[in-house]
């Protein structure tokens, strides 16, 4: 039996800051993230099942990465904790979603921090194969499982 790669696409607003960066991502700003998120698994092969054929249903995928990643991130701040100082910690009590990281954050880290969400909330026998986080139109980051082996 074969295996197949499926891919689901979700989407997120998050505003963050980089600190002590030297140029204009150093103050607070937004972007609409784009992320895919591809696994992969052998179709289920059961006649006298509706979900024969699929490796996950979509929806299962979903609600996954929607409790996981999506409800934590969309709409929130992130700021790296290197940069808190008193007036930042006054600033969080503008925001429901105010979250201070031990990292950058940039779509590289952010990255990371959502394929180590992602790993272990994934069924048995369906395996991540790839995350890729688009920051911009033009600019993203992605993460393979077969150059982390």
């Amino acid at each position: 039996m074969i295996n197949i790669r499926v891919t689901r696409e979700f989407r997120f607003e998050m505003a963050h800051s980089l600190w002590n960066y030297d140029g204009p991502c150093k103050n607070i700003h937004g972007h609409s993230y784009k992320l895919y998120v591809t696994v992969a698994g052998k179709p289920l092969r059961d006649k006298s099942d509706p979900k024969n054929g699929m490796v996950i249903d979509f929806s299962e995928l979903k609600k996954i990465i929607d409790k996981y990643v999506i409800n934590y991130f969309d709409h929130s701040v992130v700021i790296s904790s290197k940069a808190v100082k008193p007036e930042l910690k006054k600033t969080a009590k503008l925001f429901d979603k105010f979250y201070i990281v031990d990292y950058q954050p940039t779509c590289e880290n952010l990255l990371e921090h959502i394929v180590g969400i992602i790993s272990d909330k994934l069924p048995d026998k369906i395996k991540l194969v790839a995350v890729k986080l688009r920051e911009t139109d033009t600019s993203y980051a992605e993460w393979c499982a077969s150059d982390n082996q």
